[in-house]
Parts: structure tokens; sequence; C-alpha cells
């Protein structure tokens, strides 16, 4: 492990803008339609009950790393191979995110850039923040963490002020009862972006003050999902559920529409720099995890001889990982939760705690 410590303070904010992240970009459980900020609800929901089972396995072991804990729990082979398996799940889910980036930037503004070079660029910038370690990545995120607020609450303000708001096409609301909902939620909105905080398994033994990252883990997930219900509430009640769900970025719709006093229009900023700033944190947090772990397993006395060649490995998949933005989104809310959240969010987290409740049923019994 690195020899640093973040406080409560840092890791909340770590984890609030981890979870906004790219979830801002897409049409979050829009097949839910008026209800789709009912589905974030329920995602919410189980999401904290996921965090609760890695945070389990941290307070066990507080001072180890989920791939030095994993073996001591199911034995060095099976813990060895389990551990590498999460360090590709978390290089794999950085490039995803990366892509997310690159086809934003591609479809925005860049129409004519490769896509390679935008990618390039942000995995440079990434790879010199992993670099500097979890300190300077932590302070960064509180830098942020302030610009994003203050977008935030501008863009809210603006949207109010152009009054865009309709919220009648919010209702009616549970129309096709609970179900559909739930289906959203348990296909999409739990493994994507609230179980995808089982990544901060690798961050959690930096805290300064383990008794204290229940309830900051709680916390972040809490603000960080109702932010996200109130956007796709937003984005409804602006453009109504068809034009949300033909959007490819509902969000950067709803704030384009914006218009105040025939001057103040196409506030496209807003939504790129919300975005850039979500996306760097989460592909940091998912980096800096993969070469924290990998360099455990490897035994490797300098875990920075890692990073730039695992940092040309993500770029490299991030190009490769779909042929479109259209298959790249198809694929990480309707093929990817299955084959690779379901298992690592949570079947092998359970399976973790369970053996070691038993270990200490045991011992208890002996």
């Amino acid at each position: 492990m690195e020899k640093a410590k973040i406080d409560a303070i840092q890791l909340f904010i770590l984890i609030f803008l981890f979870e906004l992240g790219s979830a801002l970009l897409v049409p979050l459980a829009i097949e839910a339609e008026e209800d789709a900020w009912l589905a974030i609800f329920f995602g919410l929901a189980v999401g904290i009950l996921i965090f609760l089972i890695f945070h389990a396995l941290y307070q066990t072991y507080p001072d180890s790393l989920p791939t030095q804990y994993m073996r001591n729990i199911i034995g060095n082979y099976l813990g060895w191979v389990l551990g590498f398996a999460y360090c590709l799940y978390f290089l794999y889910l950085s490039a995803r995110v990366l892509r997310d980036f690159g086809s934003m930037l591609l479809t925005i503004a860049y129409h004519e850039t490769p896509l390679f070079i935008v990618n390039l660029l942000l995995i440079l910038l990434i790879i010199y923040t992993v670099y500097q370690g979890i300190e300077v990545m932590a302070r960064t995120g509180e830098l942020l963490f302030v610009i994003l607020y203050v977008l935030a609450i501008s863009g809210f303000i603006l949207i109010v002020s152009s009054g865009l708001i309709d919220l009648s096409n919010l209702k009616p609301v549970l129309e096709d009862g609970i179900v559909p909902i739930l289906n959203v939620a348990i296909t999409q909105t739990i493994f994507v972006p609230f179980g995808e905080a089982i990544v901060f398994s690798v961050i959690l033994p930096y805290l300064n003050n383990p008794k204290k990252a229940k309830k900051v883990g709680i916390l972040a997930l809490c603000l960080s999902g109702i932010n996200l219900m109130i956007v796709m509430a937003v984005n409804i009640a602006v453009l109504g559920v068809n034009l949300t769900k033909r959007s490819q970025f509902p969000l950067l719709t709803t704030i384009q529409s914006i218009q105040i006093a025939d001057f103040l229009e196409r506030l496209d900023v807003f939504f790129m720099l919300a975005l850039i700033i979500g996306i760097f944190i989460k592909i940091t947090i998912f980096f800096y995890a993969a070469v924290i772990g990998l360099g455990d397993l490897f035994k490797v006395t300098n875990v920075k001889q890692l990073i730039y060649p695992l940092g040309l490995v993500v770029l490299l998949l991030s190009n490769s990982i779909a042929s479109n933005i259209t298959e790249h989104i198809q694929e990480g809310l309707v093929i990817i939760p299955f084959i690779l959240h379901f298992p690592f969010q949570i079947l092998f987290p359970l399976f973790l705690l369970l053996i070691v409740y038993l270990k200490k049923r045991k011992k208890n019994k002996a």
C-alpha cells in the first residue's frame, strides 16, 4: 500500500464525484419512463446494501487491501486469482468510462478529431494524477467538488428561470405499477452507478479514521443518488419521456434548451465541464485501484512502474471496446451488468463475507 492517508471529507467527495461520473451522460433508467427517478431510488437502496457488504469485509481487515484479504479468506491461490480478476475488472471499467468521455466529445464538439487523440489527452492527465498518489487525488477532488456544485446550482437556477420545467411530464406516477420500476433497478441502476462503488474497497484502507467509513460512504451514496434523481426528473420535466428516450445525452439537450432574455443560451459548457469532472474522477479511481491491486499481487516494489504500461492498455482497450457509441451504451446497460457487474459487485463479496462469517463461527465454537 501507498504510505498515505485521506480524511473522511475527502473520501466523501471522491465517492460522490465517482457516483455522478458518467451516470450524468446517459438517460439513466429511462426504461421506467416517468418513474425513472424511482428506479434510481431503488438502485440506491440496494447500492447501500452492496456498500455494507464490502464495508463488513473492510472492518474485518481494516489495514489490508482486498487483494490481500481475499488470500486470507479463501486461500493463497484462489484469493490471488480472484484479486487478479478484480484488477482486470477495474481496468476494463476504466476503459469503458474513457470511451464514454471520448464519444461524448466527438459527438458534441470535436467531430473530425480521432477518438484515439481525445482519449489520449485524458489518460495522460489521469496517469499523472495517479502517479502523484491518493492524497493528490483527494485534494484534486475537493477542488473539483466546489466547481461541480457551482455549475449544478447555476444550471438549475437557469433552467427554472427559463420556465422550461413542466411537472405534468412527470405524471402519472406508478402508472404500470412497481414491477417495471424494480425490473429497471435490478437490471441497471443497482449496478451502474451504485454497485460500482465496490472499487472503494481499495480506497477504504487509506482512511485515517476507519470508524467513519460506514457513515461517510452511506451519506455520499445518498447525496449522489438524490442528485441523479433530480437530474432525471428535470430532464423528463423539460423534455418529456419520448424526447428523453431519443436523446443520446438528455442532460445536454436540457441545458441547450435554456434561453433567457434572447442572449443567454447554448450553455453546452456547463454540461461538458460537469461531465469531464465526474468522468475524470471515475476513471482515476478505477485506474488507481487496478494499479495498486496488481502491484500487491505481483509484489512490485515501486508500484509507479505499472502506471504507464497499464495506462496504455486502458487507452488501447477504450478504442477497441465497441465499434460505435450506440453499441457501447447497449453493451454497458444490457450485457455487462449480468456478465461482469453481478458477480463482481454482489456474488463474490457475498461469498467472501459468508466464508468470513463461517470462520468466525467455527473459531468461537472452538
